[in-house]
């Protein structure tokens, strides 16, 4: 899935090609809500955690969720496209030339900005993408919402994923985070004391604003450090890296069971 960095860099490619300019073409063969008219200008493009918003000005937002399969991709108008038109979710151009296409999203929607922001958008966390998110206040948020929305039993991985704790980890950085951190990701959270549960955001926030450039994520100097590497060795003790999963999504953890043991 898609993780915060990666919507970031979709916003930035897609910010110069329709933020500030007019609409001339929307497609959204199963959009939930209403359609933005075409004419009226594309107000803004942000990333919000692992959602793509797309303002106009008289008040839609179109909302998009990648989820596993979907993909944001930048053309110009008469360019080839390099997946198939039928896998097209949403199709926005604008008078410069520009289209912001969606493959295979799961989610496509529109909100009216006036009204409630969807729960989904309104209960998030702070975005880790953000500088402002290493801030010690902001930190101190994350940590007093865990108690709150991680019940007992919840492990640090499942924990980390939960967008409303804080937006835009997903299994990538909560394996490397937890890592840089030495902690196995299956630790229950109610064993973790707070310097460690400040530490483990505290260093995927900072994970995920060192790629918000490049093409590559890099944790390591080598990459990453765990995350897909199982039954290669750690690069730091040289013992192979674990997979399981966990939670009911079942979603992979990777770790090193000599540099991340589990709490006695």
């Amino acid at each position: 899935m898609p993780e915060g960095d990666t919507l970031f860099k979709v916003a930035a490619r897609l910010t110069p090609a329709l933020q500030g300019h007019v609409l001339t073409r929307f497609e959204a063969p199963r959009l939930r809500g209403h359609r933005p008219a075409l004419g009226e200008r594309i107000a803004l493009v942000e990333a919000r955690g692992k959602h793509l918003l797309i303002h106009f000005e008289r008040g839609l937002v179109l909302r998009t969720h990648l989820r596993m399969t979907g993909s944001w991709h930048v053309y110009r108008e008469r360019q080839r496209w390099q997946k198939p038109a039928y896998l097209a979710r949403a199709v926005v151009g604008a008078d410069s030339g520009w289209l912001g296409v969606c493959f295979q999203a799961p989610v496509v929607e529109t909100y009216h900005r006036a009204g409630a922001e969807p729960d989904v958008l309104a209960s998030l966390g702070p975005d880790l993408c953000l500088a402002e998110s290493l801030h010690d206040d902001v930190i101190d948020a994350v940590v007093q919402r865990i108690p709150r929305l991680a019940p007992t039993g919840t492990t640090v991985g499942e924990a980390l994923l939960d967008q409303r704790i804080a937006a835009g980890i997903g299994n990538v950085y909560k394996s490397e985070a937890c890592f840089a951190v030495g902690i196995d990701p299956g630790t229950p959270i109610d064993r973790v004391d707070d310097r460690t549960r400040r530490a483990v955001w505290t260093v995927a926030a900072r994970q995920l604003q060192a790629n918000l450039d490049g093409p590559e994520r890099r944790t390591h100097p080598t990459g990453l450090a765990v995350y897909g590497r199982r039954g290669q060795p750690c690069r730091a003790c040289g013992k192979p890296i674990r997979m399981a999963r966990h939670g009911d999504q079942a979603r992979s953890s990777y770790w090193c069971p000599a540099c991340q043991p589990m709490p006695t």
